[in-house]
């Protein structure tokens, strides 16, 4: 089974690196600074599992910038590519999926494609009428950052949607393919239609958005009550229904996935009745704004950012909580640096970059969205919300 996979963030490279145990994988992207490190062994993204991984260099991996005779060759096409949230259309922005079709279509083979990036409700239906040559399945992720090979490699479901019975056998088998690189036994697949595979994911992660949103609110009744957050948290969480997971209170939930699926499913509630949807995104820029008024209710002079990512052990911030936190401050004039080793340069966001060290001695309050031991020293110029750290 030869297969191709288009776009290497942490979704494609960790399927290619979850792939390639048992086929062929050519992994298409068109960065060749990307390409150029993977073939190198070097990981472009932080997550330990893919690092190893490649640090091994797999003889069935090879990354490649010619993606026309990736296709041509492959058995299966996965199509990773970003589907960002555009605020504009209210809908995921699809056109590099489109375009990963289009070089398909022209290439001169016959893949079966599963499209792995996050899509509207209803997309696979209506982009397989306009490939109608190709055989197109949809196959969501449930990855973390920093964790992706992880994930894949420990998966909580298998699920794959079809638009077409006929097409059963072949999500069949690309589910066959995701479980024997697994490393769990008896992994729980499910074979339906795209649509609901779809809705599949973005209910998840407007979910998890809730979740995350409902600590959160509940972290800014107790801190503005002058209540433990702890004790209550621990208290509600006893309860097994509810369970101790997923509770530590932030800054609000960000990152690639939760702030784009939930905005995504409220635009595929625009014919349906809904309440809560619609709470679950404006509740996160509640949040924000709370945190940011705590913070200027202190009256700083100099704010430092420990850290932009969303989480330990990534180096994405990508629509993290602390960037809106910071125009927030930034725009009563409070002075901001920011210390974030996974950038270079001066500066970042139009404020200095600076060293850790910098950061402790220049800011009379350093804001963290994560905890870090880095900070024991400062403790008292600290301010956080993360009560257990975790992500």
């Amino acid at each position: 089974m030869r297969i191709a996979i288009a776009g290497l963030g942490y979704v494609g490279l960790s399927l290619a690196c979850l792939l390639s145990k048992n086929s062929p994988v050519e992994a298409v992207d068109i960065d060749a600074g990307r390409v150029e490190k993977i073939n190198a062994g070097i990981s472009p993204i932080a997550d330990s599992k893919i690092e190893d991984c490649l640090s091994g260099k797999p003889h069935n991996l090879h990354a490649t910038l010619d993606a026309t005779s990736a296709y041509a060759d492959s058995d299966v096409v996965v199509i990773a590519t970003p589907t960002n949230y555009d605020d504009a259309t209210h809908s995921f922005d699809t056109s590099s999926i489109e375009d990963v079709l289009a070089l398909i279509s022209g290439s001169g083979g016959n893949p079966t494609v599963v499209i792995k990036s996050t899509v509207p409700v209803g997309y696979t239906a209506s982009i397989s009428r306009r490939f109608d040559k190709l055989r197109i399945l949809f196959s969501p992720e449930f990855l973390r950052e920093g964790h992706a090979l992880e994930d894949n490699l420990h998966p909580s479901r298998i699920v794959v949607g079809i638009t077409k019975p006929e097409d059963e056998q072949a999500a069949r088998e690309f589910a066959r393919l995701l479980d024997e690189g697994s490393e769990e036994k008896d992994v729980p697949t499910l074979v339906m239609g795209s649509t609901e595979a779809e809705a599949i994911k973005l209910f998840a992660n407007t979910y998890l958005a809730l979740r995350v949103s409902f600590f959160n609110e509940l972290d800014t009744y107790a801190e503005s009550k002058g209540l433990s957050t702890r004790q209550i948290i621990e208290g509600v969480c006893l309860d097994p229904r509810i369970g101790d997971q997923y509770n530590n209170p932030s800054f609000g939930y960000g990152g690639y996935c939760l702030p784009k699926d939930s905005k995504q499913l409220l635009s595929n509630y625009a014919d349906v009745p809904q309440n809560l949807i619609r709470a679950i995104v404006d509740s996160n820029a509640t949040r924000k704004e709370f945190i940011a008024e705590r913070v200027l209710a202190r009256s700083p002079r100099t704010v430092g950012i420990y850290r932009l990512v969303m989480k330990a052990g990534s180096d994405n911030f990508r629509q993290s909580a602390m960037l809106d936190v910071i125009k927030l401050i930034a725009a009563r004039g409070v002075e901001i640096v920011i210390y974030e080793p996974t950038l270079t340069g001066l500066e970042a966001l139009g404020h200095p970059l600076v060293s850790l060290a910098e950061l402790k001695e220049r800011c009379d309050l350093v804001l963290a969205n994560r905890w870090n031991d880095d900070l024991a020293d400062v403790r008292e110029k600290v301010y956080t919300r993360d009560l257990w750290q975790r992500d």
